[in-house]
């Protein structure tokens, strides 16, 4: 094909799958021949894809496969055939979750996942280079996994035990020193690592190797190894048997207990001093060849020469700044071994306070604090040091305090309290009652009272009361006699007033007087029924009685009362019912009064007659003269009006007065009063007379 031609078909193949419409709609991934395969079974996987396109050309197309996550296989074809992926003889390391993906012109989609899972593994075998072999020798053994593929581990045991280092190891192959001589069955296994789960195989057989004891012993030799007393010198010998024939020099190590005492090659030898730390000491001789640990151990028994010594205090209780005496022994000696020397005692830390009295005694004043003593006995050149002695001194208690709380009222419970201010508890409160024990109370806190419930049935002083506190072993404190005075509740009261009920009246002075029984301060209230919440009066008094004053008038009158309490209660007196009677002087105007409008009335009716008849004397004369003329009529329309007005002042004057002076006893107002001086004097007005 010439040049021409091969860039035409080149530009109208570019030309016709840039115009060419795509669209993937589904992507298939399926396990051939089936998903549960056996091992050695030849699986493939089959992608398959369906693709619309509006060209006719044949598109490229991308095929990649996945494993989990990760591509295994990539492909580009422009063929639409199905894509094959062949997995030959498959391993277990096959297991796992496969997809598909495919990708034309830009466009791609993937399938759903499809898991294979292949059953079977071989066998694994184990081979060792060595059946028999020394003690401290290594051997080793190869574990074959025939066939298998992908990532393994291994395993490799000796008996039912893992060896050392070879747990789950890459490699294959494990070089290890067996332990102890005898037979080791050795065996192994591997593991193929899947996602998400490794497959373990099988055992594989089991390889018995032969491990032989080495010729050659240590040897502990020790003098002397009987009736040993600590501070004896014991020769101690660590050696090797059989020299070393035909094996590499080892090493010597010689202790007691965790203590290395001395090490070597092929002989030790040590003056040791023994101890009694503990009853038995253990001596150790130990060999040690490469991997290979030979050890010989004997036991000595070792009396004490002394006992470790005990520290004492001699009192039970100390208390600050009290004379105590230390004393510090050892209970038991072995007398025949220390020959005549005495144990010395010393006391550790010594101070200016504590004053040596003789061997292992030691006496002074203790401290204000806690402080911590030891002491060490001395023999032979051995030294024992006792256990910390630790004191703590105790603060006395002080003279305790006694108080009650709230009031102490007759009848009536009381809490009497017990407080010393300083002293280690706990601390003993005791209560007295006329010199005789009457409760007791522990109390295990600082600062913190003892409380004491008693009844109050006697009046007067609680003096009778006092306590006692006590720590220890010493004269208890005693405190003052409680000087609390006995409160009487109010039992009565009682209201009478001054001057007698029948005899108040408007502008006498009234005197309420309250009496009452109870210990006092006493706060008295007075009270009237019209208003009982709010007192007329308040007062205190240290007496037994007290009154309230008034001036009396009409609105005094009610009923009254009084109020006593105490710190113990309150009694209410009983009633008085006061009435306010009119004033002498009011009582003395009414019947005046009445007689002055009696004989107004009288002199008015006098005069009204005697004017009406001369009025009818006039006016007969003039009838007599002439005729009656009309406008008379009108003059004694107006006279009698004038009248009229005249007796209703008076009225009302009478009236006004009542009022003023008061009302008469069946409750209606009088009906006569005294008229005004003007009033009087219109009735010298005539009044025409009409015919």
């Amino acid at each position: 094909m010439g040049l021409l031609p091969l860039i035409t078909s080149t530009l109208l193949f570019s030309w016709t799958t840039l115009n060419a419409a795509v669209k993937i709609t589904k992507v298939d991934l399926s396990i051939e021949p089936s998903a549960d395969v056996e091992r050695n079974t030849d699986v493939a996987l089959r992608c398959k894809a369906e693709v619309l396109t509006s060209g006719t050309e044949a598109l490229n197309r991308v095929y990649t496969v996945y494993k989990g996550d990760s591509v295994i296989y990539n492909k580009t074809t422009s063929s639409s055939e199905d894509l094959l992926y062949r997995l030959p003889q498959a391993r277990v390391s096959n297991n796992g979750k496969y997809k598909c993906a495919i990708t034309i012109m830009g466009k791609a989609k993937t399938s759903e996942a499809a898991t294979l899972t292949v059953t079977g593994m071989s066998t694994p075998v184990l081979r060792i280079n060595k059946a028999n072999i020394t003690e401290g020798e290594s051997v080793t053994a190869t574990c074959l996994a025939q066939g298998e593929t992908g990532s393994l581990l291994f395993s490799f045991h000796d008996n039912s035990k893992e060896v050392e280092n070879g747990v789950w190891v890459t490699s294959s192959r494990l070089t290890f020193v067996p332990k102890g001589v005898g037979n080791h069955n050795i065996h192994c296994s591997y593991l193929v690592l899947n996602m998400p789960y490794p497959s373990k195989s099988q055992q594989s057989n089991t390889v018995t190797l032969t491990v032989e004891e080495l010729s050659i012993e240590p040897v502990l030799k020790i003098s002397p190894q009987d009736n040993v007393y600590e501070g004896d010198t014991l020769n101690i010998t660590c050696s090797v048997s059989n020299s070393t024939k035909g094996y590499q020099a080892g090493e010597l190590f010689l202790s007691q207990d965790t203590e290395l005492l001395k090490s070597g090659e092929t002989s030790i030898h040590v003056n040791w001093t023994a101890h009694a730390r503990t009853p038995v000491l253990t001596i150790r001789c130990q060999l040690d060849l490469g991997d290979v640990e030979k050890v010989v151990s004997k036991t000595v028994s070792v009396r004490e020469l002394f006992s470790v010594p005990t520290l004492r205090v001699s009192a039970v209780e100390v208390f600050q700044e009290d004379e105590i005496s230390l004393t510090c022994r050892s209970e038991k000696l072995s007398y025949g071994r220390l020959e005549g020397e005495s144990l010395i005692y010393s006391l550790e830390p010594f101070d200016y306070q504590m004053v040596r009295k003789g061997n292992g005694v030691f006496v002074g004043k203790a401290k204000t604090i806690d402080f911590n003593y030891t002491c060490t006995a001395a023999a032979k050149g051995i030294k024992k040091k006792s256990n910390v002695l630790t004191i703590h001194p105790k603060v006395p208690v002080s003279t305790p305090k006694i108080w009650v709380s709230g009031s102490a009222i007759l009848g009536k419970r009381v809490e009497i309290f017990c407080l010393s201010d300083t002293g280690t508890p706990p601390i003993t409160y005791t209560l007295w009652k006329a010199s005789k024990q009457n409760q007791i109370a522990v109390v295990h806190e600082f600062n913190k009272a003892a409380n004491f419930t008693v009844v109050i049935n006697e009046t007067g002083r609680l003096n009778h009361y006092l306590c006692t506190a006590s720590n220890g072993d010493r004269t208890p404190e005693l405190s003052d006699k409680l000087q609390t005075a006995v409160i009487e509740p109010m039992t009565i009261a009682s209201l009478m007033v001054v001057p007698d009920v029948g005899d108040i009246s408007e502008g006498h002075s009234v005197i309420l007087i309250c009496s009452f029984l109870g210990t006092p301060p006493v706060t008295v209230k007075w009270f009237r029924d019209s208003d009982d919440l709010n007192p007329l009066d308040t007062t205190t008094t240290n007496s037994n009685n007290t009154n309230y004053e008034f001036v009396a008038n009409k609105e005094h009158t009610d009923s009254y009362y009084c109020r006593a309490e105490n710190r113990a209660n309150s009694v209410k007196s009983n009633k008085i019912n006061v009435v306010v009677g009119m004033a002498m002087w009011k009582k003395l105007l009414i019947p005046g009064t009445i007689i002055l409008v009696v004989f107004s009335l009288v002199m008015v009716g006098f005069i009204l007659f005697t004017r009406s008849r001369r009025g009818k004397r006039e006016r007969a004369a003039e009838l007599s003269v002439k005729p009656a003329s009309p406008k008379s009529d009108d003059s004694l329309t107006v006279a009698l009006t004038h009248d009229t007005e005249v007796y209703n002042a008076a009225t009302d004057a009478a009236s006004f007065y009542d009022d003023k002076e008061g009302r008469v006893t069946n409750g209606t107002r009088g009906s006569v009063a005294s008229l005004p001086a003007d009033i009087s004097n219109r009735s010298s007005y005539s009044i025409p007379a009409t015919v």
